[in-house]
Protein backbone atom coordinates (compact mmCIF):
# COMPACT_ATOMS: atom_id res chain seq x y z
CA UNK A 1 0.00 0.00 0.00
CA UNK A 2 3.12 2.81 1.02
CA UNK A 3 4.79 1.68 -2.40
CA UNK A 4 1.64 2.17 -4.32
CA UNK A 5 0.87 5.21 -2.48
CA UNK A 6 4.53 6.68 -3.20
CA UNK A 7 4.19 6.08 -6.86
CA UNK A 8 1.05 7.43 -6.92
CA UNK A 9 2.35 10.97 -5.57
CA UNK A 10 4.95 10.88 -8.26
CA UNK A 11 2.24 10.91 -10.74
CA UNK A 12 0.61 13.88 -12.33
CA UNK A 13 -3.26 12.09 -11.63
CA UNK A 14 -2.47 12.43 -8.34
CA UNK A 15 -1.96 16.43 -8.35
CA UNK A 16 -4.84 16.78 -10.77
CA UNK A 17 -7.07 14.26 -9.30
CA UNK A 18 -6.66 17.16 -5.89
CA UNK A 19 -6.69 20.25 -8.61
CA UNK A 20 -10.08 18.58 -9.48
CA UNK A 21 -11.74 18.34 -6.27
CA UNK A 22 -10.10 22.07 -5.12
CA UNK A 23 -12.06 22.89 -8.75
CA UNK A 24 -15.35 21.14 -7.73
CA UNK A 25 -15.59 22.76 -4.01
CA UNK A 26 -14.61 26.17 -5.39
CA UNK A 27 -17.67 25.59 -8.49
CA UNK A 28 -20.21 24.81 -5.61
CA UNK A 29 -18.94 27.87 -3.43
CA UNK A 30 -19.92 29.95 -6.26
CA UNK A 31 -22.96 28.15 -7.03
CA UNK A 32 -24.28 28.58 -3.87
CA UNK A 33 -23.35 32.54 -3.47
CA UNK A 34 -24.33 33.00 -7.32
CA UNK A 35 -27.06 30.72 -8.34
CA UNK A 36 -28.69 30.02 -4.92
CA UNK A 37 -28.17 33.83 -3.95
CA UNK A 38 -26.78 32.42 -0.39
CA UNK A 39 -24.35 35.70 0.78
CA UNK A 40 -20.82 34.33 2.02
CA UNK A 41 -19.66 35.58 5.08
CA UNK A 42 -15.66 37.09 6.28
CA UNK A 43 -14.95 33.07 7.16
CA UNK A 44 -16.90 31.63 4.24
CA UNK A 45 -14.04 34.08 1.85
CA UNK A 46 -11.29 32.50 4.10
CA UNK A 47 -11.98 29.20 3.84
CA UNK A 48 -12.26 29.70 -0.08
CA UNK A 49 -8.81 31.25 0.02
CA UNK A 50 -7.42 28.34 2.05
CA UNK A 51 -8.97 25.69 -1.00
CA UNK A 52 -7.41 28.29 -3.55
CA UNK A 53 -4.44 27.55 -1.69
CA UNK A 54 -4.39 23.48 -1.74
CA UNK A 55 -5.53 23.90 -5.42
CA UNK A 56 -2.17 26.11 -5.88
CA UNK A 57 -0.38 23.35 -4.19
CA UNK A 58 -1.99 20.91 -6.75
CA UNK A 59 -0.30 22.96 -9.20
CA UNK A 60 2.76 23.29 -7.73
CA UNK A 61 3.13 19.54 -7.90
CA UNK A 62 2.09 19.13 -11.13
CA UNK A 63 4.90 20.77 -12.43
CA UNK A 64 6.91 18.05 -11.78
CA UNK A 65 5.68 14.96 -9.55
CA UNK A 66 8.38 12.88 -10.32
CA UNK A 67 10.94 14.92 -8.92
CA UNK A 68 11.39 15.69 -5.02
CA UNK A 69 11.68 19.48 -4.76
CA UNK A 70 8.58 19.66 -6.37
CA UNK A 71 6.55 17.02 -4.53
CA UNK A 72 8.10 18.38 -1.41
CA UNK A 73 7.18 22.06 -2.11
CA UNK A 74 3.34 20.64 -3.41
CA UNK A 75 3.28 18.69 0.08
CA UNK A 76 4.26 21.10 2.10
CA UNK A 77 1.65 23.85 0.31
CA UNK A 78 -1.11 21.48 0.79
CA UNK A 79 -0.70 20.55 4.26
CA UNK A 80 0.00 24.45 5.36
CA UNK A 81 -3.34 25.29 3.72
CA UNK A 82 -5.78 22.35 4.46
CA UNK A 83 -4.25 22.87 7.44
CA UNK A 84 -5.38 26.58 8.25
CA UNK A 85 -8.50 25.76 6.23
CA UNK A 86 -9.20 23.56 9.23
CA UNK A 87 -8.36 25.84 11.22
CA UNK A 88 -10.80 28.73 9.83
CA UNK A 89 -13.70 26.19 9.01
CA UNK A 90 -13.73 25.17 13.27
CA UNK A 91 -13.25 28.75 14.14
CA UNK A 92 -16.41 29.27 11.62
CA UNK A 93 -18.08 26.29 13.55
CA UNK A 94 -17.57 27.98 16.64
CA UNK A 95 -19.50 30.96 15.25
CA UNK A 96 -22.58 29.01 13.88
CA UNK A 97 -22.77 26.90 17.54
CA UNK A 98 -21.17 29.08 20.00
CA UNK A 99 -20.81 27.63 23.70
CA UNK A 100 -24.08 28.57 25.26
CA UNK A 101 -22.58 28.65 28.76
CA UNK A 102 -20.39 31.75 27.70
CA UNK A 103 -22.20 35.18 28.18
CA UNK A 104 -20.17 36.67 24.79
CA UNK A 105 -19.73 34.27 21.94
CA UNK A 106 -17.30 34.55 19.48
CA UNK A 107 -17.82 36.96 16.86
CA UNK A 108 -16.96 37.69 13.21
CA UNK A 109 -15.27 40.63 11.40
CA UNK A 110 -17.95 42.39 9.27
CA UNK A 111 -15.41 43.08 6.22
CA UNK A 112 -12.54 40.78 5.13
CA UNK A 113 -8.83 42.24 5.54
CA UNK A 114 -6.49 41.10 3.04
CA UNK A 115 -3.16 42.80 2.78
CA UNK A 116 -2.63 45.82 1.27
CA UNK A 117 -0.04 43.55 -1.42
CA UNK A 118 -3.21 41.32 -2.48
CA UNK A 119 -6.64 43.17 -2.12
CA UNK A 120 -8.39 39.90 -3.51
CA UNK A 121 -11.98 41.56 -2.73
CA UNK A 122 -11.33 44.44 -5.16
CA UNK A 123 -9.45 42.58 -7.50
CA UNK A 124 -12.49 39.88 -7.97
CA UNK A 125 -15.20 41.23 -6.18
CA UNK A 126 -17.41 38.62 -7.04
CA UNK A 127 -15.56 35.91 -5.54
CA UNK A 128 -13.90 37.28 -2.36
CA UNK A 129 -16.48 40.02 -1.58
CA UNK A 130 -17.89 39.07 1.80
CA UNK A 131 -21.62 40.40 2.89
CA UNK A 132 -23.13 37.55 4.62
CA UNK A 133 -23.40 36.77 8.69
CA UNK A 134 -20.84 34.12 10.04
CA UNK A 135 -23.32 32.60 12.73
CA UNK A 136 -25.93 32.74 10.53
CA UNK A 137 -26.65 28.98 9.47
CA UNK A 138 -28.26 29.71 5.87
CA UNK A 139 -28.20 25.68 4.35
CA UNK A 140 -27.10 22.68 5.57
CA UNK A 141 -27.01 18.80 4.09
CA UNK A 142 -27.77 15.96 6.34
CA UNK A 143 -28.33 17.76 9.46
CA UNK A 144 -24.82 19.90 9.20
CA UNK A 145 -24.18 23.62 8.23
CA UNK A 146 -21.37 24.31 5.47
CA UNK A 147 -18.10 25.30 8.04
CA UNK A 148 -19.13 21.60 9.65
CA UNK A 149 -18.68 19.72 5.63
CA UNK A 150 -15.77 22.12 5.78
CA UNK A 151 -13.98 20.27 8.75
CA UNK A 152 -15.07 17.43 7.16
CA UNK A 153 -13.51 17.78 4.11
CA UNK A 154 -10.07 19.59 5.16
CA UNK A 155 -9.88 16.98 7.80
CA UNK A 156 -10.27 13.92 5.08
CA UNK A 157 -7.30 16.60 2.64
CA UNK A 158 -5.50 16.43 6.08
CA UNK A 159 -5.47 12.47 6.92
CA UNK A 160 -4.37 11.84 2.80
CA UNK A 161 -2.06 14.25 3.26
CA UNK A 162 -0.86 12.76 6.17
CA UNK A 163 -0.68 9.10 4.36
CA UNK A 164 1.39 10.55 1.05
CA UNK A 165 3.93 12.26 3.49
CA UNK A 166 4.36 8.93 5.55
CA UNK A 167 4.14 6.73 2.17
CA UNK A 168 7.39 9.06 1.31
CA UNK A 169 9.04 7.22 3.60
CA UNK A 170 8.23 3.93 4.15
CA UNK A 171 6.94 3.38 0.66
CA UNK A 172 10.82 4.47 -1.50
CA UNK A 173 11.57 2.44 -3.78
CA UNK A 174 14.81 0.57 -2.52
CA UNK A 175 17.92 2.01 -3.51
CA UNK A 176 20.15 -0.11 -5.62
CA UNK A 177 23.56 0.67 -4.99
CA UNK A 178 25.27 -1.71 -7.90
CA UNK A 179 22.92 -2.13 -10.52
Amino acid sequence: MWRALNQFSRSRASWLLLLLCVVGLEATALYFQHGQGLAPCVMCIYERVALFGVGTAALLGLIAPEEPFWRTLGLLAYGITAAWGLKLSLEHVSYQFPDPNQLFGPTCDVAVNFPSWAPLNQWLPQVFEASGDCSKVVWQWLGWSMPQWLVGIFSAMLVIWGLVVIAQFIGRPPRRIFS
